[in-house]
């Protein structure tokens, strides 16, 4: 039996990592939270060409849907925070996850916020979020989503804790498999 995928997609500073630390605490079977940045902290510190970058940043995510996969199909829950900035990283996880299996969160935050709190934090390049917002949600379907402007992190694990056993059926990630696969989908 594979394990349940909650899978937190939001742009940079959106608040993803901070509802992934609420959930551990109040979710009642095992997770493991699998953030991309924790992958990205892992590769060698030191200065790469411009040239190599794009696609040592593609096995690097192209490595951790790979990761999350296996987790799950061990049978482990797993809560993933991610941005599905570009295409490809949404249509590799629909080949890999089984998809009535995934939890697909939409955590929404505005861009004014967004920019305040990538000030406050200091580590990611100005406007990052910004130019994600465009197309980390462009796919446009959601099983649960959350503002975290107008919610805590704690208040926003509790409405995914409770919706859990109330998820619509077939699933969002089930959904947009289908389209995927459908001609013109």
């Amino acid at each position: 039996m594979s394990g349940r995928i909650i899978f937190l997609n939001g742009t940079s500073s959106s608040g993803k990592s901070s509802i992934a630390q609420e959930l551990l605490m109040i979710l009642d079977e095992p997770y493991f939270h699998l953030p991309v940045d924790a992958f990205h902290a892992m590769r060698t510190r030191r200065e790469y060409p411009p040239e190599q970058v794009e696609q040592l940043l593609r096995r690097t995510w192209a490595g951790f849907h790979r990761a999350v996969a296996g987790m799950a199909a061990a049978g482990n829950n797993i809560v993933v925070d991610h941005v599905l900035s570009q295409p490809w990283r949404l249509a590799d996880c629909l080949e890999l996850f089984v998809p009535e299996d995934v939890v697909l969160v939409g955590v929404h935050c505005p861009p004014a916020e967004l920019e305040r709190r990538e000030r406050a934090r200091g580590d990611r390049p100005e406007g990052l979020a910004a130019g994600q917002l465009a197309q980390v949600h462009a796919h446009g379907v959601y099983d649960i989503e959350c503002d975290t402007a107008a919610a805590t992190p704690a208040e926003c694990a509790r409405r995914i804790a409770e919706a859990l056993p109330l998820l619509p059926r077939p699933t969002a990630f089930t959904r947009l498999k289908h389209a995927a696969a459908t001609p013109g989908g």
